[in-house]
């Protein structure tokens, strides 16, 4: 898939998640450039979209399985450094006991470890 084919795949998660979360596309609007409000709701929707993907295991970002999804819908040139980031990254959410704080700070380490592999809605 093209980077634009996995956004918009992934905007079918937005369109479920702004509800169920409260957050509002003006707070979430710009996290695909590293804009992350620290804000509850706006933290619970982006677990809200890692777990309609299926990469969320015990309220946890699980990196097996966000490895797995790189490999389905990612471009074959971003796939190694996006595993990469990530794997730089699951491991900040040991120091958040609540689960949306928890994906919110492990997403925002890797929009800065390598933002031209971040992809989201």
């Amino acid at each position: 898939m093209t980077r634009a084919q996995v956004k918009n795949t992934m905007t079918m998660m937005k369109k479920q998640c702004l509800p169920k979360t409260g957050a509002t596309e003006d707070k979430v609007a710009r996290i695909e450039e590293g804009v992350f409000i620290e804000e509850h709701s706006v933290m619970c929707y982006i677990a809200c979209v890692y777990k309609a993907i299926q990469v969320v295991k015990n309220d946890r970002l699980d990196i097996g399985l966000v490895s797995k999804q790189i490999d389905l819908l990612y471009p074959q040139n971003m796939k190694e450094s996006a595993k990469k980031a990530a794997g730089q990254c699951v491991s900040i959410q040991d120091k958040y006991s609540d689960m949306c704080e928890a994906i919110f700070y492990a997403t925002k380490c890797y929009y800065e470890a390598d933002p031209s592999t971040f992809i989201f809605p």
